[in-house]
């Protein structure tokens, strides 16, 4: 495959804000598949919460990593790395173009930049973390990290149990620290990415995500969450969205709490995405409204580059 003639588009960008409409009229447009680079739409078990996009919405167009994985698989972004990089050179045999789309920022950044070496997974160590983490509590595993590589537990999500049980599982494994094998090193790829990200105004997004939460609810999101309560320290499952529901059966706080927080931690959360997005070079930034910009900036670029 030639990295010369080869492009991933990248449509990147906070909830709600329109990702899906475009990238199938940009698939439609270039002939071509959708990948998604969202860390919770890979699992069957979880439609509704996750904004997954329906089959009438997808419109006809491939979606890759849309319910690939049941919620009860481990799937490290390791694991997304090589599968995603798999069906990118699928995609390349036949296609000049692919399209990325996704929230999930380090899912976009690995598929573009790679991580670092690591040393290969330690399957009966890990199995022996993972009774732990069910037995222990996440609690324990987390001051064990904190003891053994204090610089990554600085920088690691400290609710995800995957992340935490990876690095313990490093730490173990090799006596030295999970950080230490962090080396940050690009890695080539071999195709051109096209990084672009949407915005709309603040309070035009803020609606948007407040309106999606109603219609989720209406369209049965917790019966959704009821049916994968018994995961519900899964990862995916901590996240906005399910955990405010299990706090309200929790009897944490009544259902209009519960409704108040689901759209306030929704659109913090789109904040979050919005400044890691920003933080990142190489984007290009459009109103999600400007469709045609974007595919001007998109032609441009392959005009510019192509060889």
């Amino acid at each position: 495959m030639s990295q010369n003639n080869k492009y991933l588009i990248i449509i990147a960008g906070p909830t709600a804000v329109g990702k899906t409409d475009l990238c199938v009229k940009l698939a439609k447009l270039f002939d071509t598949e959708v990948v998604s680079a969202d860390s919770r739409q890979f699992y069957k078990e979880l439609a509704i919460g996750t904004a997954k996009p329906t089959p009438d919405e997808m419109q006809g167009v491939k979606h890759h990593f849309v319910d690939s994985h049941s919620i009860a698989d481990y799937y490290s972004v390791g694991d997304y790395e090589r599968d995603c990089l798999e069906v990118l050179d699928e995609i390349f045999t036949r296609k000049d173009v692919a399209i990325l789309t996704g929230g999930s920022g380090m899912f976009i950044k690995i598929v573009t930049d790679g991580l670092d070496e690591m040393p290969d997974a330690d399957l009966d160590l890990r199995d022996r973390l993972m009774q732990r983490l069910a037995i222990e509590g996440l609690s324990v595993l987390q001051e064990e990290l904190q003891k053994l590589d204090p610089i990554y537990f600085e920088e690691v999500d400290k609710n995800n149990p995957q992340r935490i049980v990876r690095a313990l599982e490093v730490c173990l494994a090799t006596g030295q620290p999970f950080s230490d094998f962090r080396k940050n090193q690009k890695k080539e790829r071999p195709f051109k990415a096209i990084r672009i990200g949407l915005e709309r105004p603040r309070e035009e997004l803020y609606a948007r995500i407040d309106l999606r939460m109603d219609l989720m609810l209406t369209n049965g999101l917790e019966e959704e969450a009821r049916q994968s309560i018994a995961f519900r320290e899964h990862y995916a499952l901590k996240t906005v969205g399910y955990k405010e529901i299990f706090e309200h059966w929790d009897g944490n706080y009544d259902r209009a709490e519960m409704i108040r927080l689901l759209k306030r931690n929704s659109r913090r959360y789109a904040k979050r995405q919005l400044t890691w997005f920003r933080n990142q070079d190489e984007f290009a930034w459009f109103d999600a409204k400007n469709e045609a910009g974007v595919i001007e900036y998109i032609q441009q670029f392959i005009a510019h580059h192509h060889q």
